[in-house]
Parts: C-alpha cells; structure tokens; sequence
C-alpha cells in the first residue's frame, strides 16, 4: 500500500524549500551578481522500486535534488570579453581626453601665445623705437614660456594620474584574487545543490567579473566549482591555483610610460582598464617628449634669432629664453628693454622683421599646430571605439541577463504554484490521517 503520509510529508519539505528558493529570488531581484536560482524537484522511488527501476504505476513522492543556478558558461564568458575590451576603451578615452585638456590650445594656451609672440614682434617692427612695443615684446616671450610650462605641468599631472589609476587598479585585482582564494575555500566545503554553495557561486563570479574587467583572464573550474585564474591564455602566469596566488605589480617608467608584471613576470595585457591604462600613458608620454622638442625647438629658434640683432644700444642680441632639456625649465632671460635686439644691418628694425620666417612650415608654430591635430585625431578615434565597445559589452551582458536575472511576473507565478503545491501536500496528509481514522474506526 502506497504510504500516503511519507508522499504528503516529501511534497511539504520538497515545496517549503521550493518556496524558500523562490523567495530567495524575488528578495534579490536588483541584487548585483546574484544569478535566479531553481530547486529540481524529481519524483521520489516508492517503497518497493530500488533506483535503477521503478514500477510504472506507483508514486513514492518529492525527492529535492538541489538548488541550481541559471547560467551559460558561454554566455559568461562573452560577457566578460566584451566588458574587457569596454573597460580598456573607456579608460583610455577618459586620459586621453584629460590630456587634450592639457594640452590647452586657448587663448593662454602655447599656440595663441606663440601667435601673440609674433604679432609683438610685426608691431616692434612697425616701430622699433617705441619703449612699450619693446616692454610687450619681452612680455610676449615670457607668456610663451609660461604657456610651455604650465602645458607640461598638465601633461605631468594626467601621467601621474594614470599612474595613480594604475596602481588603485592593481591593488584592486590583488585584493580581489585574494577575496576569491577565500570563496575557493569555501565552495570546497560547501555541500553540492545547497543554497551556500549557489551564494559562493554568485560571489565567485562577481570577482571574477571584476577581475576581466581589469585585464584578461583565463578561468577554469575544478568539480567543487572552485576557480583557477591564469593573465591571458592557458599558458600565461598564475593569479590563482589552489594554494597559489600571484601578485601583480605596477611600474614606471622615466617617460611615465607604466608596465604590469605577475610574480615578475612582465605582461602586456590586451583588454582590461589597466591596457587602457597603459596606452593612455604611452600616448601623454609621447605627448610630453613632442612638447619638450616643440620647447628646444622654440628656444633654439628665437635665441638664434634674436642674436643676429643688435639692440638699441648698438651690442649683439642676447638670448631671449634658457632651456634645460624639458619644457618645464624652458624660461625666459631678464631683458631690458634697450636689449631688445630689434635692428640688424639692413635698419633698426630689420631684425624684427626677420622674426617672421620663424612661422614656416617646419616651425615652432606649425609643429604646435599638428601636436593639437593628432591629439585630437587620438581622442576622435578612442571616441568611436569607446562607441563600438560599449555597443558590444550591452549586448552580451543583455544576452547573459536574459538568463540569469530574475524576473518578478514569473516568480509571482513559481510563487502560487509552490503555495499550492504546498497545500496539495498538506491536503494529501490530511486525507492520510481521515483515511487510516476511518479504519480504525472500523475495529
């Protein structure tokens, strides 16, 4: 005879539980990371069937096989990619347009200034005896040298916030591999199908998400769900296996460009913010060696210049700027302004005159000019990567959430039907305990 109360009482724990897990879900609906959960729920062998057979005809109960998690590794795994790539084009947008805003091409910017330099020197020309056209000269130079110097400040300032971002960065990624080493331990004594062991996933693959966000990774898993995680292919170094744990480091170079290394072992890592990060340094130390040429160039031109003159005194034009080899020691010479070298043999103000060739093609100016031009090419193209990058990561994260979010309406439906269930369960008790009364009664 089939045992009626042992039927009713699995249906009561089996549903309990089915309820539990889908309150679970709708309670962390809008919870990051959290993956919808289900329980499997299988019939249950009755009394006389062994688990290899059983009879065609007779029920044996709810059997509660564990709680699963709504994922596909695939659909992870592409998630994880495309977030990488995003990771890596928006930090390098964001210091790449820092740096074009270092590069300050306004009215106090170096370009403007330089033009202001000549402008002065058209309207010392027009009037090489004038004190005040002589006092503007000089000031035009010093506001030049000014405007080469707080541009290198700048520059130097968005390099070590890179470097700064950089090392938050890795300090992050260590403190996440070592967070996930301890849900490794976890899900190692975690038991199989259980509600713990679904929450260690969950915050397993919450740091692992984390962790190709910043560069890429490789992961694999053992049968208790634990996670290896090696920087890029199969082959490459060890973050985490087991007891092992990597440590990534940051370093910099004397031209602000930074590098990454596992354990020393250098890596270049392809996707990720710290690539970003890396190729936005790159970029703003080139940005500083063409400002440093772009200094040299200017102070060797206008020193030269201005030494083929002779001043109001009738000496040899002194050199206008001192430079030491980098665009913050560009500065400008005390000069007086009887020591501006505006005449040369040709008239008083003909040396003034010549300043002019110095605006050609290949000249301070010009090369200024396609400094501000490539910077803004740069930025143009990170602009559309950052687009097409960001198009790519919605999606696939669109594709992984339509799997493993929750949605309410069908929980609100799993709800009613588990409480039913429940009750259906109860009810069968019930009719149990009615029925054996009855025969009971009988005696």
């Amino acid at each position: 005879m089939t045992d009626l109360m042992s039927i009713g009482a699995s249906g009561l724990r089996a549903y309990r539980d089915a309820l539990g897990t889908t309150s679970d879900n709708i309670a962390n609906a809008q919870s990051p990371g959290y993956v919808r959960r289900t329980l499997q729920l299988s019939d249950a062998p009755a009394g006389g069937d062994v688990r290899f057979y059983s009879g065609s005809t007779t029920p044996g109960g709810v059997m509660v096989g564990g709680v699963q998690r709504s994922v596909d590794q695939w659909l992870v795994e592409d998630a994880r990619s495309s977030a990488g790539g995003a990771e890596r084009s928006a930090a390098r947008l964001a210091w790449l347009q820092a740096g074009e805003r270092g590069i300050d091409d306004g009215a106090a910017g170096v370009g403007q200034s330089l033009t202001g330099m000549f402008n002065a020197a058209d309207t010392l020309a027009s009037d090489p005896a004038s004190t005040a056209n002589r006092q503007a000269f000089l000031q035009s130079v010093a506001t030049t040298v000014d405007a080469f110097q707080r541009t290198a400040g700048q520059l130097a300032s968005v390099g070590s916030g890179i470097t700064t971002a950089a090392q938050a960065g890795v300090d992050q990624v260590n403190r996440d591999v070592a967070a996930l080493q301890r849900v490794n331990d976890g899900l190692l004594r975690a038991r199989p199908g259980s509600t713990g062991q679904a929450s260690l996933m969950d915050e397993r693959d919450r740091l692992l998400d984390s962790l190709s966000g910043a560069l890429p990774v490789t992961v694999s898993f053992n049968d208790q769900g634990a996670a290896s995680v090696r920087v890029g292919g199969s082959g490459g170094p060890v973050l985490l296996d087991g007891s092992s744990v990597g440590q990534l480091a940051v370093s910099v170079a004397a031209g602000g460009t930074i590098g990454f290394s596992v354990s020393g072992t250098a890596i270049a890592p392809a996707s990720g913010s710290l690539s970003g990060l890396a190729s936005a340094a790159a970029t703003v130390a080139a940005q500083r060696t063409s400002l440093d040429q772009l200094a040299g160039q200017f102070a060797s031109e206008v020193n030269a210049a201005h030494q083929k003159g002779t001043d109001a005194n009738g000496a040899a034009g002194g050199a206008l700027v001192s430079f030491g080899g980098t665009a913050d020691t560009l500065t400008a010479v005390a000069l007086t302004a009887d020591q501006v070298a505006a005449a040369d043999s040709s008239g008083d103000n003909g040396n003034m005159l010549a300043f002019g060739s110095l605006r050609g093609a290949n000249g301070t100016e010009q090369g200024w000019a396609q400094m501000v031009s490539s910077q803004a090419q740069a930025v143009a193209a990170a602009k559309a990567e950052d687009a097409a990058a960001s198009t790519r990561r919605d999606g696939a994260n669109a594709a992984r959430s339509e799997l493993t979010s929750v949605d309410l309406d069908h929980e609100a439906a799993e709800l009613l039907r588990f409480q039913q269930a429940y009750e259906g369960s109860a009810r069968v008790i019930q009719v149990a305990r009615e029925t054996f009364q009855s025969i009971l009664s009988a005696f």
